[in-house]
Parts: C-alpha cells; sequence; structure tokens
C-alpha cells in the first residue's frame, strides 16, 4: 500500500519582490484594489484593469474578505489570469476594510485565480490561512523592512 504524498502550496512560489509592496498608500477599500491591481499591471501579468477591479468589487459585495485579526484576502477568478497570481501589500496605519472582526486590516494578499482551475486558488488560500495562524507570524511581516525579507519569512513558515 502506498502513502499518498500531499505537496503544500508555497505561497513563495507566487510571489515576487515586485508583487509585495512595503507601504500601501491607502487608507480604506475603495482606493486599495486599485493600488493592488496596479502591482499586477506593472509586472505585466494583467491588462484589463478595470476586468480585475470588477472581480474584486464583485467578490467583495458578497462578503468582506477582511477575515480577522488584521488580514485581508480580495480575491477572484479572472477570465485572463492564466495561473494564480498573487501581490501582497503592508500598511502601518491600517486600513478601513468593513473587516469580519470590525478592525482596521494591516496586511492584505491579493489573489487572482484561473477560471478553469479553482482548486488550486482553494488550496493557495487554504495554506495562507495555516500561515497566518502560526504564532508571531503577522508581526513578523509587519516588522519586515523589504520585500526580500518578507518572502523569507514566508519561505521559512513553508
Amino acid at each position: 500500500m502506498s502513502a499518498k504524498v500531499y505537496y503544500r502550496m508555497k505561497i513563495s512560489e507566487l510571489l515576487k519582490p515586485s508583487l509585495i509592496k512595503m507601504s500601501l498608500d491607502s487608507d480604506n477599500k475603495q482606493e486599495l484594489f486599485p493600488e493592488l491591481v496596479q502591482l499586477f499591471v506593472s509586472e505585466g501579468l494583467i491588462k484589463d484593469r478595470g476586468m480585475a477591479l470588477q472581480v474584486l468589487e464583485d467578490r467583495e459585495a458578497k462578503m468582506s474578505t477582511g477575515i480577522s485579526n488584521g488580514l485581508g484576502l480580495p480575491h477572484g477568478r479572472l477570465p485572463e489570469a492564466r495561473k494564480t497570481l498573487l501581490a501582497l501589500g503592508l500598511s502601518k496605519e491600517g486600513i478601513e476594510y468593513d473587516s469580519l472582526d470590525g478592525e482596521l486590516v494591516y496586511v492584505v494578499i491579493c489573489i487572482f485565480a484561473e477560471l478553469e482551475n479553482p482548486g488550486h486558488h482553494v488550496r493557495v488560500l487554504a495554506e495562507i490561512s495555516r500561515l497566518f495562524s502560526l504564532p508571531g507570524f503577522m508581526e513578523r511581516l509587519q516588522d519586515a523592512r523589504s520585500a526580500e525579507e518578507v518572502l523569507n519569512i514566508i519561505r521559512s513558515e513553508e
């Protein structure tokens, strides 16, 4: 009998320094989504900025993606995504996000998934949830001084 091998999703493989913004300019969700989408546009990963914003806004209209404990996870399925796309932003002051716990958001991870592969997107969300449940993980990210340091913190827990 063979044992099943489970591959744990590696968030660090989906991120790169240019998709990590160390100091978000936004102080509310309406400003935040365009700021995050611009990271993907600047990298050439998204061409239809308007569609990407609409996907995030439509998902948010169903229920806030401000999970709790300072984490926001705006996400959606995007027709032009050929793989799961991730960007991460940090805010020292906090962002008014209408979070489920009513608190400000300090770390935001934006995810765009392919239309045809929803399972991958779900595994990414599960791994993010696991990482942020680790004691001290959020604080370590908030204390990071560079995008490379953020990636190293994530890698250290994968």
